[in-house]
């Protein structure tokens, strides 16, 4: 039976990702990173992405950044706890509040990291961990 995903989730399915180190970006956002390209950031809060409730700076969010535009969009769209603010608009990171990561099964959060991860991931480094790609790519 697959478990509901949980904040700890995150930094076990990262670091056991194939070259992935957690380090800085931002100044001081810790950040896990395949060969120096970031594919997870905590986020500080910031007035750009506030509980619509509340009006407060929600604090404990993790942008993911997404293969691309249309990945995005299917995160964004389905039915999970992952969104979008316009801070955002031109880039391929989405968001998700930690406190919200048990609304997905472990198994769907392990998807979309190791997606993020193999977006930024030397292709070499991708087809040794998850094989030949599928569309000939």
């Amino acid at each position: 039976m697959t478990r509901r995903a949980r904040p700890s989730d995150v930094d076990e399915i990262a670091g056991a990702l194939p070259g992935a180190e957690l380090g800085i970006s931002w100044g001081d956002r810790p950040t896990w990173k395949v060969r120096g390209k970031g594919f997870l950031l905590y986020r500080m809060p910031h007035r750009t992405a506030v509980d619509p409730e509340t009006g407060q700076m929600w604090d404990d969010l993790l942008v993911v950044f997404a293969p691309d535009m249309g990945a995005k969009e299917a995160l964004v769209q389905g039915d999970n706890p992952f969104f979008d603010i316009p801070h955002f608009r031109n880039h391929p990171g989405v968001l998700v509040q930690l406190s919200r990561l048990d609304e997905i099964d472990r198994d769907e959060l392990e998807e979309v990291i190791t997606e993020a991860w193999a977006a930024q991931a030397p292709k070499k480094l991708v087809r040794e961990h998850l094989g030949p790609d599928p569309s000939g790519a």
